[in-house]
């Protein structure tokens, strides 16, 4: 049974599609079904049905499941440890990053990372920062670059790079937008757009929220903070940002006694020896310059 076939079986399993997980693994969807068919004749056994426009495993592809994933796992910490043993820094580093992070934040890092270590092979996956965590969990990712949940997970380990301050912001044309002080029970009354309800983001929100017995009254909620500030600049609602995006589109308001804030950084596998690649980059990163062994 080989490797390949077991990675393309994961990936269908995890998405639920085979052209999903041929994006994924950069292959040709008739490529991951053509190892799809010979891992299921060397098992004797059906592993997906297709149901519409959904795969789902079989009993069979059900059993495999876990089987699979400790193979998986098993052959990543292989090659991280091989890795760690090495001088060369080298290979491929699968990290996963919010589309926040990766447009703002990593861009500089990254470059001077690849510059100093031309021999590894980038995977960059950009998914919800809480998707990330649980692929970093799972295996499939070595590191995540994400905003950090205010509570840390079990089984990962965390570093802050950025401390992120966060703004409350509308548009310039809005009742608000003129007040050199608003109180946060007036800004209530007024409708909210905000990250998405499974976001680390918009928990951290409701969270500050909280503590002053606000409730907002949110009007509608996205995961891309870009799209939050078109939809603040347009007028549908008041959101709470990244000081970093600010620009003359919105309008910060000074709410006292309300000053929210996150967290943006790493996050890697607690039980899990980091690659050579893995160690490297968490040095470019920071802040402490210094990588876990």
């Amino acid at each position: 049974m080989d490797t390949e076939s077991l990675a393309a079986f994961l990936e269908i399993a995890d998405t639920g599609s085979f052209s999903a997980a041929a994006a994924r693994l950069h292959l040709s969807q008739p490529a991951v079904s053509k190892r799809i068919a010979t891992l299921e004749r060397r098992l004797g056994a059906r592993l997906f049905d297709r149901i519409g426009r959904r795969v789902l495993p079989t009993e069979a592809g059900r059993a495999l499941l876990p089987w699979a994933r400790r193979v998986r796992e098993d052959l990543e910490d292989g090659r991280r440890a091989l890795s760690h043993l090495s001088r060369e820094v080298q290979g491929r580093l699968a990290i996963g990053t919010s589309h926040h992070i990766g447009l703002h934040r990593l861009p500089p890092r990254l470059k001077t990372f690849a510059h100093a270590h031309p021999d590894v092979d980038l995977d960059i996956q950009f998914m919800d920062s809480e998707v990330a965590c649980q692929a970093v969990l799972a295996g499939t990712l070595e590191l995540g670059v994400v905003t950090l949940p205010a509570e840390p997970l079990p089984g990962l380990e965390s570093r802050e790079i950025w401390p992120d301050p966060l703004a409350v912001v509308v548009s310039p044309e809005h009742a608000l937008a003129r007040r050199r002080r608003v109180p946060l029970v007036e800004l209530a009354r007024h409708p909210a757009v905000l990250p998405d309800a499974a976001t680390y983001t918009h928990r951290i929100i409701k969270a500050e929220l909280a503590k002053h017995g606000i409730e907002p009254r949110v009007r509608l909620a996205t995961n891309y903070l870009e799209t939050l500030k078109m939809l603040v600049g347009i007028g549908l609602g008041w959101s709470v940002l990244p000081r970093s995006m600010l620009d003359a589109s919105v309008r910060a308001l000074a709410i006292p006694g309300f000053a929210p804030s996150r967290s943006l950084g790493a996050v890697w596998h607690r039980k899990r020896m980091l690659s050579a690649p893995a160690r490297r980059l968490l040095e470019h990163l920071g802040p402490s310059g210094l990588a876990p062994r």
